[in-house]
């Protein structure tokens, strides 16, 4: 897995390319918890996410979990069919915000702004 970070105004979005696997989930791990730390609005790129299994799960589980604590915001997009199936089997698609774009999901953060 190979992973790449940016920031759009006060959003960090971390791309994520390859297997999100019990080899790779550490580092997820780490850079997820970290960009939350630095920001109230992450966004994850899965659209090169081949796989994710039970760890990677976990990572982005204790992600969400430390975005509630904060109230920060985790957003995820682009998740492939792979991704989607194994959210979806696990009853945690419903928990994550997720939109199929990297503007979808920029476009949610100006959204709730608007309502509130």
């Amino acid at each position: 897995m190979k992973m790449a970070t940016r920031q759009t105004g006060d959003v960090v979005i971390l791309d994520i390319v390859g297997d999100i696997d019990l080899q790779s989930s550490p580092d997820l791990r780490k850079v997820l918890l970290a960009s939350l730390a630095q920001s109230p609005r992450v966004v994850l790129n899965l659209i090169r996410v081949r796989y994710i299994d039970s760890s990677g799960i976990a990572s982005l589980v204790e992600g969400w979990q430390q975005a509630k604590s904060l109230q920060h915001r985790l957003i995820l997009f682009g998740l492939t069919e792979v991704a989607r199936n194994v959210l979806k089997l696990t009853h945690l698609l419903k928990l994550f915000e997720v939109y199929e774009t990297e503007t979808e999901a920029l476009s949610a953060f100006s959204k709730l702004e608007t309502r509130n």
